[in-house]
Order: C-alpha cells, then structure tokens, then sequence
C-alpha cells in the first residue's frame, strides 16, 4: 500500500482525498499557490508545500513543480484530482518516469479518451453508439459551417480537449454559427491550449446519463451504475443524482453494458466516466441513448455514486494504484437509496451568474448533508480558481426522501458577504418537473428568470430584522427610527433598506439589547440579504442607469466589439472579460453612444474598473 501522497490540487477535492487517505493510515502532502496560503486542504495535510504564484498556470499547471515537492517530501505517489492536470498525459507519464506512482489511468488511456472526436472513432469502432457529426482534421471555419449545414440546426460546437463546459456552444441557425465558432475556439485555446473543435448534432430534449467505471491492473472492469446530471446551466452541471429517475431495469443493464465496453476498448485502470446523451422524447431507451466522451478521472459528482453503493471511490483508487485488485465484483454491488448533490457556488444569479469573490465573513452548512467544501469561515473565494464553495450530498431511502432533505438542507446554508447560488438551487428542488423527474438539459434555461428571482421578504422577517437594527441598552432605542414617540404603545416603525437597494417601512414591537447592531443578516430559502437602517444615498456610486459598465470582477479584456463614438442598441456585446476560466459579456443597457472607452484587449482589469460609458442618444 502507498504510505504518503502529495494531492496535486486544492479546495474540496483536496481535501475530500486527504480524509480518505487518513483514514487509510498514508500521509499527505498538499500543494499551494500565494493565494491558497492559508486554505483549508493545506491545513488538514500532514505536510505541505509552496510551488508558485496565484495565477494555476503558474502553479497548479505546473508538472515540474509538482513532482519536485513529490520528491522533495518523499511522496510515493501523486494523486491530480479532477481539473488542473488530471487528464495530461504527458504529466502522467513524467510522474511515472520520475519513478512515482500516478494514480489513474494509463497515459495512453488519457490520449486515447482525450480527444473527444478521437474518441468516438475509437468508440464506433468498438460497437458503442455515437452521436451524428463531424470530428475530422480540417478545421476551417467555412468548412466546419458547410459541416453544421449538411448535420442540420440547431448542432452543438465542443472542443475536442474540452470538458466542464468550456469551450462549447449550441447554435440554433447558420447566421450565428461563425461568432459562436470563434468564441469556442477562443475559450478552448485559453482553456486547454487546443482550438480544435468537433460538430454534433444538438438533441433536442436531451438528458446527460453517465456511468461509473473502475478498472484495476488485473483485468477487472466493473460499473457502479448511473448517474444524471441533465441539471445543466451552460453545459455546467448544477444538480446530479444517482440513480437516474426513470431508468428501467432493461435499459440500465443495457446501458452499464456498453460502459464496461467502452472502459475494455482502452485497458481502462481505475475510475473513469462514460458520459452518454439520451433523446428523452420519449423516456429512457437504450437504442435513444448515445456515447458522448469519457472523463478518465475522478468526476465533481462522484459522491452520489459513493452514497448509493457504499463505496469510497478514492480509497478503491489508491487500493488499485497500489497494485491490488478491486474490493468487490460486479455482482456484489447494488444500488441502495437515492442521493443528490448541488453544487453551491459563489456567484450571483440575480446579475446573470457572474461569480462573487471575497472574504467568507459568515458560513454555516448543515448538519445533516455531507457537505465536500474547500473553505472554512474566516477565508475566501479566489478570483483565480473554479468559484464552487462546497457540494452538498444528501442521501435518503427514495427519490423524494432525498430531495426533502436536499431542499432543508439549502435553507439552512448560511454564507455571506459572497453571494451564492443556494435560493437558485432550492428553487430548482422545488420544480414541478424535477419532482416528477422529467428533467432535461434545457429545463434551467426555460425556468431562469423564476428560478433567481429572489422571495419578497414577510412582514415577520422585516419586523424582526427592524427590531434587531433598533435594540439599544439605554431608554432611548428608537434614536433612527421613524414615527417613535415618548410614552406611545410599545410598538414603532422604521426604514430599512436591504442590499440590493430595496427599502421598506416596518411597524415592529420594541426590544432591548445588550448593545446596538449595525446590520442584520436574514436567510431565506437559500436567498442571502443584509438589512441597514435607511440612510440618505450620496451619489458617488454608478449605477448602470447612469451608463457605466464596471468590470464585475478582476479580469482579463479577450474582446472590445466597440469604439468610441459608436452608436450601439440595448443588449448589444461591448466588452469580453476573462476571469475565473469562462467568458463574461458585457453589454450596452440602453440605446447610446459610446461616450468613453477604457477598456483594450489583452488588458489586466480590477473589479469595478470603468470600462465602458453609455450616454443615451437624444431624439
């Protein structure tokens, strides 16, 4: 058995690792950048050590500086968790070569799985069913749009090296196709360093059904059923369970069939994922479900399929790199229960899910989940890496228990200043549609605007938080409320505004305290406010009434679509920014001119920064 492990990663996988391989008695060593100094998969290894910058490709992206820390503490064996380089071969194979042990698959399964048209050449060839499309050589943008034509709208652009949604667009009509092209070449360069694209047929009620496999170095292969992760904003997984609703017996075996199958093709060696799409017009069935690509690694939500079948994925991991064969045979493993898992993430759903970055002044999980988090109170989030703050698992004895569970588990999440996804989330349990399990990866697109909208808060909510802001130790409490008169009832009003700018007049029975409270936090069904006492605005901050666009976080300009002067509609792309690895546009909120351009391609830009002015245009 191993006996210590450098984790070439951070934030939850880190630290989900570094648990199961304590508890296996092998000592850990993390790795960091400046920016994770003081993170919490630093503090929970036995050993840990600097290898860079903030920036990842200054860290974490580095192979040298990895298997240096490897060697310098003694690890035995490197384990990349998902993201970062778990699927570089190259880095596989210099980790290897150093005279380590890499724990996944064998660099050549990574190269064969690795491209995704690659892949599903290999794939047909095999007798796995594919979706329709092109994957070949010639990368012409006329000619991958003459490809789109012969395929039929709308398709689906993917990176070939892509994953976690990068680099990949739909596209519903020819005249799109070129700027959606050249966006996914550009997010896929950046990425991955590999613009190459392939062009699929996009199905039209899709569901993203994927199998867990694992493989060991005696020839064993065996699945550990499925998972579904239709839940999708943007191609990024948002909510997944295990197993998929709807999947019949039949079709599962089918299903799990044609994984095994696939793993084989490869000689697969430990845990991988053979993510298919189904057309789900008309339910779950096995001659409607498709290969799509296979992520040889470790996947995000992995602990539903642990929380099913009682298995710890990264303790089998670690088993089999270090040369034993799997604990259990396919007729060993069964599904037990249903589990869920939702990804809570530091962004704002209200401002289009821009990702919130800064300190975590306030955090609670509940008690109940297993909660997989990276981050503790008193930390934050980083502006360099993937902006997810924790996973919350819930496991019950059926679909519905879990839900239930999920959902009460959401309401009791508590993070602030950064703002979260946790209401969307709640909202998403809440449906309709994923109560009854018809889901697919469109349902978050035609439910957005009902799903971030934030609940009007209650009239007990107010009345409490306006009491709290109004408790003072002496006889005078209600110095800043309105309407409190000497020797009235017990009962006042005051006016108090919440963060986003709402104010409201409040009728509240008096309190005391032991001293006065500047601001009060309410959490409601996952949805975050702060309340003040209402104060008079000055006007020193823009607003994008006025026409400034500010930078919504730290960032690189990949793209300004505009010069000074131009006059430009409503809703029209100004400005590209680049940060926390995907793609933000930022566009005009009226009809205007463009009265003042700060903003030039390649430019580093801070939070807030004044890119764009917009005046609008008299008529």
């Amino acid at each position: 058995m191993i006996q210590s492990l450098l984790i070439a990663n951070r934030g939850e996988i880190a630290c989900r690792i570094i648990r199961t391989a304590q508890a296996m008695g092998i000592r850990t060593v993390a790795v960091y950048s400046d920016a994770d100094a003081n993170a919490l998969h630093v503090q929970e290894a036995d050993e840990a050590v600097h290898i860079g910058s903030s920036p990842a490709r200054e860290s974490y992206l580095v192979g040298e500086k990895i298997i240096a820390a490897a060697k310098a503490t003694g690890a035995e064996a490197i384990h990349p968790g998902y993201g970062f380089l778990s699927e570089n071969a190259e880095f596989a194979q210099a980790v290897i070569d150093a005279g380590l042990i890499w724990v996944g698959p064998a660099p050549a399964s990574i190269t064969a799985m690795g491209l995704k048209d690659a892949a599903k050449t290999l794939m047909a060839e095999a007798g796995v069913p594919v979706t329709p499309g092109y994957m070949g050589e010639n990368q012409d943008p006329a000619f991958l749009a003459e490809r789109a034509a012969e395929i039929g709208y709308p398709v689906l652009i993917k990176a070939v090296a892509g994953g976690g949604g990068k680099g990949m667009r739909k596209v519903d009509d020819a005249a799109d196709f070129m700027d959606a092209l050249a966006s996914c070449q550009r997010e896929a360069s950046a990425s991955f360093g590999n613009a190459h694209v392939l062009i699929e047929k996009y199905i039209q009620r899709p569901r993203h059904i994927e199998v867990q496999v694992f493989g060991d170095t005696h020839g064993n292969i065996v699945h550990l059923f499925e998972r579904d992760c239709s839940l999708q904003r943007r191609h990024q997984k948002v909510i997944e369970e295990a197993p998929a609703p709807g999947m019949d017996e039949a079709t599962r075996v089918q299903l799990c069939a044609v994984a095994v199958k696939a793993a084989k093709a490869v000689d697969y060696v430990g845990a991988g994922t053979i993510e298919f799409i189904a057309d789900a017009s008309e339910g779950l069935r096995a001659d409607r479900i498709w290969f799509m690509e296979m992520n040889t690694r470790l996947q995000v939500e992995h602990p539903v399929t642990e929380e099913i079948t009682g298995v710890d994925l990264v303790e089998w991991q670690l088993r089999v790199a270090s040369g034993e064969a799997l604990p259990l045979r396919q007729d060993a493993l069964r599904i037990n229960g249903w589990a869920m898992e939702a990804r809570l993430y530091a962004e704002n759903p209200a401002t289009g899910f821009l990702p919130s970055i800064g300190p975590l002044d306030h955090l609670e999980f509940p008690e109940e989940l297993r909660v997989d988090t990276g981050v503790e109170q008193g930390g934050e989030v980083s502006p360099f890496y993937d902006p997810m703050i924790a996973k919350l698992i819930a496991w019950g004895e059926t679909r519905d228990e879990a839900i239930g569970l999920l959902r009460d588990g959401i309401d009791c999440t508590e993070v602030w200043p950064v703002k979260t996804n946790a209401g969307f989330l709640g909202r998403l349990l809440d449906l309709p549609e994923f109560g009854i399990g018809d889901v697919d990866t469109g349902l978050i697109a035609r439910e957005v605007d009902a799903l971030v909208t934030p609940p009007e808060p209650d009239e007990d909510e107010l009345a409490e938080v306006a009491a709290a802001l109004c408790a003072s130790p002496d006889d005078g409490p209600f110095s800043a409320a309105l309407g409190f008169r000497v020797n009235a009832p017990s009962r006042a009003e005051a006016r108090i505004t919440d963060d986003s700018g709402n104010s409201y007049v409040v009728s509240f029975d008096e309190v005391e305290a032991d001293e006065p409270t500047a601001d009060v936090l309410a959490f409601t069904d996952g949805f975050a406010r702060r309340y003040v006492l209402e104060e008079p605005r000055g006007s020193g901050h823009s607003a994008v009434s006025d026409g400034a666009i500010l930078s919504p976080m730290p960032g690189r300009i990949i793209a300004v679509e505009v010069a000074a002067g131009d006059i430009v509609t409503k809703g029209q792309k100004l400005v590209t920014l680049e940060a926390m690895k995907m793609e933000h546009s930022l566009t005009a909120p009226f009809d205007g001119v463009v009265a003042e351009l700060n903003a030039e391609v390649g430019a580093q830009v801070q939070v807030e920064a004044l890119l764009v002015r917009i005046e609008m245009v008299e008529v």
